[in-house]
């Protein structure tokens, strides 16, 4: 653990990839405020273990969606510790009905969609980002870092919950802005999009997914990835693993991003193998 006081705040931390960067943040010797829209028994453990783990953390009930409250939020938890690292934007929903085509999507669920992952998103960091460059000017060896993490959905176009998937790559071109924005202060942004995570908010389709994940039909590394993949990767870029970089987007779905043609598809091989037998 390093002696040197290191800050992350981590929003949707109660649950599934927030919970498993908080953790990743807390064993690393990092202080983390952890942010969600619900305060309950799930929420509290977090607290718990990141304190378990050697860490200080501290929670703070709050709706991203509700850019009202985005400047008093950022102040709180500036407050919580003195500084802020590293902002993690992980808080995100899902469409409503994730079977619903595009000429099926309700306004209400394309509304609830953005005001989370896009509208909330770009307010909350303004707040944050308008103080990292007053730290940054004060103090010119503090590294800080503003980690985004949208979704493979953001380079893949879907027809059934295209509200979602038009957030994600909304947030995604939100990074690349922001990093322009704040280069010269130098201040780091990344996109994180992970691929097909195995959590138990996706718990569903494990069963249903399984054989398709084992066989490479959603990535080329045939298996589920974890929140702890995820995790690791947030932890390395808000560390100053990749220093002399910004804007960049990391890719944590087993190769899912990499275009492949008809015929690197394994249940087209499969099918092509079965008729030729």
């Amino acid at each position: 653990m390093t002696n040197k006081i290191q800050v992350a705040v981590v929003t949707g931390a109660r649950r599934g990839i927030g919970r498993a960067i908080v953790h990743v943040f807390a064993r690393s010797g990092w202080r983390v405020v952890a942010i969600d829209v619900i305060e309950d028994d799930e929420s509290r453990a977090v607290v718990e273990d990141a304190k378990a783990a050697g860490s200080d953390c501290r929670f703070i009930l709050a709706d991203i969606a509700d850019t009202q409250t985005s400047a008093s939020v950022c102040a709180a938890a500036y407050a919580a510790f003195g500084q802020v690292d590293c902002l993690v934007n992980n808080a995100g929903v899902m469409a409503r009905d994730r079977t619903a085509n595009v000429l099926e999507t309700s306004v209400e669920s394309f509304d609830r969609v953005m005001s989370v992952n896009l509208r909330g998103t770009y307010f909350f960091t303004q707040a944050f980002a308008r103080e990292m460059v007053l730290r940054r000017r004060s103090n010119s060896a503090a590294y800080q870092s503003i980690v985004t993490v949208s979704s493979v959905n953001a380079l893949h176009a879907r027809t059934r919950a295209a509200e979602y998937s038009l957030s994600k790559a909304a947030i995604a071109m939100f990074t690349k802005i922001l990093a322009l924005q704040l280069a010269s202060d130098d201040i780091a942004c990344f996109d994180i999009q992970p691929g097909l995570i195995k959590t138990d908010l996706n718990a569903s389709v494990h069963a249903s997914y399984g054989p398709l994940v084992r066989e490479g039909g959603v990535s080329p590394m045939a298996r589920w990835g974890l929140s702890e993949d995820v995790a690791t990767a947030v932890l390395t870029v808000a560390s100053g693993g990749l220093r002399f970089a910004t804007g960049q987007t990391l890719h944590i779905d087993g190769g899912a991003h990499i275009p492949r043609g008809a015929f690197e598809n394994p249940m087209l091989r499969q099918h092509l193998a079965s008729m030729s037998g």
